[in-house]
Parts: structure tokens; sequence; C-alpha cells
């Protein structure tokens, strides 16, 4: 049996282990190899072993499931295609108007398919993030509007003892910009845990993004102003009279 790099690394063996042996499933294999890992879908954490092999003793179905062909260059992967088809189907007696029973994919549509989904992934994160901003959004306006109310009074004192209008209204657009961020700082930590939970899940790498960071942090502050600027109007239009008479 021969090794990719990295089902070596992961089975924690090296170059001093080749000629030892390796089970598959019920089956002792004597390692004779370790290869680089090989460019493709599919290739990395691979195990090598004569077809023969696999059929006679490995829990595996008797025929080749897919075939992975590499090309010197991407220029000629049409006539590679076209070549493959007229072979296969020679091979599957596959002749006139009858269906194919194989499919020939190169690296460019499987790529074209990946980009697909991921568009439509972004596309619905996207949505349920707007939803999640606006309903968040709606949330601090709320809860400003309810502030601005309890605080009447206090506005009312400010007022009287000489604040001005826009004085009243940075105070409480910057409360609201606060509570947002304090929101978005809380988002991105369980944000970033989920995403580490899920990359040890899946084996995948995790890596932190300040960019994406301060991005999102920076969008929490934005909609804390585009949220807070009513209640911030509401208490600095309130009269000072009115205010101080409130109950």
């Amino acid at each position: 049996i021969v090794l990719s790099t990295t089902l070596a690394e992961d089975l924690e063996l090296d170059a001093y282990s080749i000629g030892s042996s390796i089970a598959v499933g019920s089956t002792e294999f004597t390692i004779v190899g370790i290869l680089d890992d090989a460019d493709g879908f599919g290739t990395r954490g691979t195990a090598y072993i004569p077809m023969e092999t696999a059929f006679k003793y490995v829990a595996v179905p008797p025929y080749l499931s897919s075939i992975i062909v590499q090309t010197v260059n991407e220029k000629i992967v049409p006539d590679v295609t076209k070549n493959l088809t007229a072979l296969l189907k020679s091979r599957h007696n596959i002749t006139g108007g009858r269906e194919a029973d194989f499919v020939i994919a190169d690296a460019s549509q499987i790529l074209d398919a990946i980009g697909t989904v991921e568009q439509f992934l972004s596309l619905l994160l996207g949505g349920i993030a707007s939803i999640s901003l606006v309903v968040g959004g709606i949330g601090i306006m709320n809860i400003m509007l309810v502030s601005v109310r309890e605080r009447t009074r206090e506005i009312g004192i400010r007022r009287a003892i000489g604040a001005q209008q826009s004085q009243i209204l940075t105070q409480f657009l910057i409360e609201a910009i606060v509570l947002s961020l304090i929101g978005g700082i809380i988002g991105v930590i369980i944000g970033e845990i989920v995403a580490y939970f899920l990359a040890s899940l899946g084996e995948w790498n995790f890596a932190l993004s300040p960019t994406i960071i301060l991005a999102s942090l920076g969008f929490s502050m934005f909609i804390g102003v585009v949220f807070g600027v009513w209640p911030a109007r509401a208490a600095s239009k309130l009269k000072p009279v009115e205010a101080l008479r409130f109950e």
C-alpha cells in the first residue's frame, strides 16, 4: 500500500514507517511508500493499492466508480474529453442515440457548479443576515424610545439648565451606537465560537479575519446610527416645560 502525505501525517507515520504493516478493515497491508498529495478533487488523505487487491480484500464494489485524468495543460482538455467519451462509449457498447451510462466533467464544470452553490448560499445567508439586522435595529429603536420616555424628566432638567437640542440628540445617538456595538461584539464572539466548532467537526482550517470582524462591528455601529436617529430626535424635540411636568 502507498499512502499520501496527508494520510501519513494523520496516522503519525513517516518515511521510517515504510516496510511496516497497516490494517485496512480486517486486512493487513505493507507500506511500500509515501507519495505527495496529488492535485485534484478528493485526492488528499488517500491510500493507493492495486485494483485487483482492492476488489479482493477491501469491501468495495468490483468496478471503478470514478476515474481522475490529469492533462499536461488546459488547452487540450476539450480534445481529451472528446476522446475519453468516444473510448468509454466504445467500451460500454453505446451506439446510435443511446444515452451514455457515464458522466465526464472537467474541473471548470465542477468549479462552476461549486460557484453556483456558493452564490446561492451567499444570497441565502445575506438575506437571513439582512432580516436579522432589520429586526435587531427595530429592537434597538424600541429600547431607545422606551429609554427616552423613562428619562423625560432628566431631559427636561438638562434642557432647563441650558443643554442644546444637538447635545441631547448626540447623547442618545451615542447610546444607540454603543448598544448596537455591544450587540455586534457579542455576535462576533458567538459567531467565531460556532465557526471554530464547525471547523473542528469538519476538520477544516479555522482562521480569524480581522477585516471581516472590523467590517461587522462597523456595520453594527451603522445600524445603531440608522435606527437610533428617530429616538434621538424625539428626545431632542422635547420641550423643557412639558418634560418637567411629565410623570
